[in-house]
């Protein structure tokens, strides 16, 4: 609604940015809700001079103008999320150093997406596999400056949703080096494409808790961190600048008497 009441509200270039909830159907919410607010989001971009999505999927449910959507994932601080000791975070919080430990996130505004009933059932199918494991569920309860400790601490990082646009939790546990185990959801695929040891499963219990113990049983962290430069929050900035100048160009040339026109370049300016 916010999108669309500002692309109403002013002639002025707008800029929306799509993340997931507003293009995705939202079962949790009631029907008319959804269809109004995925409407909504349509028409707001329809009047949007550029659109950017988080994910080339959410850029395909765009009805209309969608030469004028760019796909930017949301960026990462990679100086707060980095690689650390695993004995130390586990010190930190006052874990076992001997447990298997899994990451589940279910905090976000619609919790049930997250399919906390799936993830429990897969780590109980995979506790059948390896002992001494067992399932971490964040509720939105840990503050953001310790989120690296605990991507740090566990052996595992687990997605089960049935929506999401591009999860920032996926891309965070990729800058600490922490294995990822996730359905085919968002753009997460892409974004663990190259990723060692990681993998996508599938939506069912068994696959799911097989990934779990393959993984958890090397202890071994993953390649995630140097598959995600180009996603630093510097880089995706830039990207987004890129469109804002873009913009710029095209309103100083409209500005511009048509016998100037000839001379305006892209990226030149008096």
């Amino acid at each position: 609604m916010t999108a669309f009441f500002c692309a109403c509200a002013t002639r002025l270039p707008v800029v929306v940015t799509f993340r997931g909830s507003d293009l995705n159907p939202s079962p949790h919410i009631s029907v008319v809700r959804s269809i109004l607010g995925r409407l909504l989001s349509q028409l707001a971009a329809l009047r949007a001079e550029y659109s950017i999505c988080v994910t080339g999927r959410l850029k395909a449910q765009l009805w209309w103008r969608k030469h004028r959507a760019r796909v930017v994932p949301s960026g990462v601080d990679l100086d707060m999320f980095c690689p650390s000791s695993k004995q130390a975070a586990r010190t930190k919080l006052g874990w076992s150093q001997t447990d298997r430990i899994v990451l589940f996130n279910n905090a976000g505004q619609y919790p049930k997406i997250k399919r906390l009933d799936l993830a429990e059932e897969a780590v109980l199918a995979a506790q059948l596999q390896i002992d001494h494991l067992r399932l971490v569920v964040m509720q939105g309860e840990i503050a953001p400056e310790t989120m690296p400790t605990y991507l740090n601490a566990v052996d595992c990082l687990l997605v089960t949703s049935d929506w999401e646009g591009s999860p920032n939790i996926v891309k965070e546990a990729m800058a600490c080096n922490l294995p990822v185990v996730s359905v085919d959801v968002g753009d997460v695929a892409e974004r663990l494409e190259g990723v060692d040891p990681s993998r996508i499963a599938d939506r069912e219990v068994a696959d799911l808790a097989a990934a779990m113990a393959a993984i958890v049983g090397t202890g071994a962290r993953s390649n995630g961190r140097e598959r995600l430069r180009q996603l630093s929050q510097q880089a995706v900035a830039e990207q987004i600048c890129s469109i804002y100048d873009l913009i710029m160009q095209k309103m100083q040339a409209e500005t511009l008497p048509s016998s100037d026109r000839a001379n305006c370049r892209p990226g030149v300016s008096d």
